[in-house]
């Protein structure tokens, strides 16, 4: 007899990490059902992309702000869909969905149903603001009761887990990266051609919202104190920080060498022109744009921040440097390009590194967990 699974998360969740899941588990004799809300008005690619794949779509009325009143109904709505469909297992994403999923699903759990709770990312970690640790901490503390079994993707919030919930802890390789988009045959263009940059200078490349967050400010600073002109930074997003960002490669003498490329679908073309990733996050549940970069054998400079520490060994994959410093920034670009021995040796490495955090295999590792959590 299959058994019942209810997957929970935001539409933009389930779009752009879930899907290939909510797929695969269903071919391996998972009955699912899906209850999403509706943050960023795509609800009805669920609809399109997992039909199929799925029983019951449901839509509920939960924002991503904790204040937000709708909460209450989306509180009650996730209450009924459970009480209503009995399921032998409930998987549930993000802060916000993930405690009024738990919260409702408190009498079924007492009838058996069993409880996955996946963290994509605590807010409270090392380097965090004082306020996220009084507030997010004490949260997830007393939640963690409300599961069976927490689940992260990175070690910082694997050890955190493992406070909370010391037997009941599990630690992912991510959500998993989708080699099928990175192929070579879905390479089209040239970038380099587009912007009029030589095939012997140097190309780094970000790819990522433009945020303070992301923390690209600090790639810029880094190419205005190496003021090499055969260094070219592309960076691929759109964000509240392009105009800054563009005010200060201006004012560090770098703009004609530092592109904004906007909202990209063919990042696979883009990577394979470049040599050398940037990836300066400040804070990260793993890293996804990173590892995408790895797999496509690319050396990486990343910050020491959650997420990176993971999959980064310094001097192997790249070179590790502190989110606010731009001189380290600066010198790992510089040998980087100057050494092609190592950079050759760093995209062979990576390529090899990366393998344990691609869908296929992460797709292996949610199935066992979901057995695992049938049984605890």
């Amino acid at each position: 007899m299959k058994k019942r699974v209810l997957i929970t998360s935001t539409e933009l969740m389930m779009i752009q990490f879930l899907a290939p899941h909510v797929k695969n588990l269903s071919e391996n004799g998972f009955e699912i059902d899906l209850a999403c809300s509706n943050v960023g008005g795509r609800i009805n690619e669920v609809y399109t992309l997992l039909e199929e794949s799925t029983k019951n779509i449901f839509e509920v009325n939960l924002q991503r702000s904790p204040l937000s009143l709708s909460n209450i109904k989306g509180y009650k709505q996730l209450k009924q869909i459970i009480f209503e469909n009995h399921y032998d297992m409930i998987w549930t994403n993000e802060p916000v969905m993930g405690v009024a999923t738990r919260l409702a699903a408190k009498n079924t759990r007492k009838q058996g149903t069993k409880v996955l709770y996946m963290c994509h990312g605590f807010h409270f970690f090392d380097g965090a603001p004082k306020a996220n640790w009084l507030i997010f901490y004490p949260i997830e503390k007393h939640m963690a009761k409300h599961c069976d079994i927490i689940a992260t993707i990175n070690r910082e919030d694997f050890q955190a887990a493992e406070r909370f919930k010391p037997e009941n802890a599990r630690y992912l390789h991510g959500i998993g990266v989708n080699t099928d988009r990175l192929n070579v045959v879905n390479i089209t263009g040239d970038i380099r051609k587009e912007l009029g940059i030589d095939e012997n200078d140097f190309v780094v490349v970000s790819v990522g919202e433009l945020n303070e967050n992301k923390n690209q400010q600090v790639i810029i600073r880094a190419l205005g104190q190496v003021q090499d002109k055969a260094i070219h930074y592309l960076l691929c997003g759109k964000g509240d920080q392009l105009e800054q960002l563009k005010t200060l490669a201006l004012q560090l003498g770098v703009a004609d060498r530092v592109h904004f490329l906007g909202y990209r679908t063919d990042v696979i073309s883009i990577l394979s022109k470049a040599d050398l990733f940037a990836f300066p996050t400040r804070r990260e549940g793993l890293g996804l744009a990173a590892l995408e970069a790895m797999y496509c054998g690319l050396p990486l400079v990343t910050s020491d921040a959650r997420g990176p520490v993971d999959f980064m060994e310094n001097e192997k994959t790249g070179f590790i440097c502190n989110a606010d410093d731009s001189s380290t920034f600066a010198r790992a670009i510089s040998r980087i390009k100057a050494d092609s021995v190592l950079r050759q040796s760093m995209a062979q490495y990576n390529r090899e590194k990366v393998k344990p955090f691609c869908l296929e295999e992460v797709k292996t590792e949610v199935t066992d967990l979901m057995n695992d959590v049938l049984e605890v």
